[in-house]
């Protein structure tokens, strides 16, 4: 990262990050975020991380990137999958398996359909 020297520089790089958090969300980029702490690992959260990376390879599901996240807070819930598509408010899945993972990814990142039934309210 550059080194701020003055007000300029940090103007410039504040627009730069503006800039880029405006083509993310216009580009419609989808965001699929899993809780991979100690709690979302012992429910079962490798299994859905890994049954979502196969279904975006199996399906050529593009322009989804997939990131873990440490414990969400709600360990009852687990494994906890986020979902944000664009500039779109963030849904939060719990109780995802494996199964319940590959429908998310059909019906609500493909088709756009909240999969009412796993949302969980943080």
């Amino acid at each position: 990262m550059a080194t701020i020297k003055s007000l300029d520089d940090l103007t410039r790089i504040r627009k730069e990050v503006l800039e880029k958090r405006k083509a993310k969300a216009a580009a419609g980029q989808i965001e699929v975020i899993v809780g991979m702490g100690t709690c979302g690992i012992a429910a079962g959260a490798r299994d859905t991380m890994k049954a979502i990376l196969e279904d975006i390879q199996n399906n050529n599901r593009v322009g989804i990137v997939v990131k873990q996240t440490g414990c969400i807070g709600l360990c009852e819930k687990e494994p906890i999958v986020q979902v944000v598509i664009g500039n779109q408010p963030m849904v939060n899945y719990g109780k995802v398996t494996p199964g319940v993972a590959r429908q998310i990814l059909a019906d609500h990142v493909a088709d756009g359909k909240v999969v009412q039934n796993h949302v969980i309210l943080l």
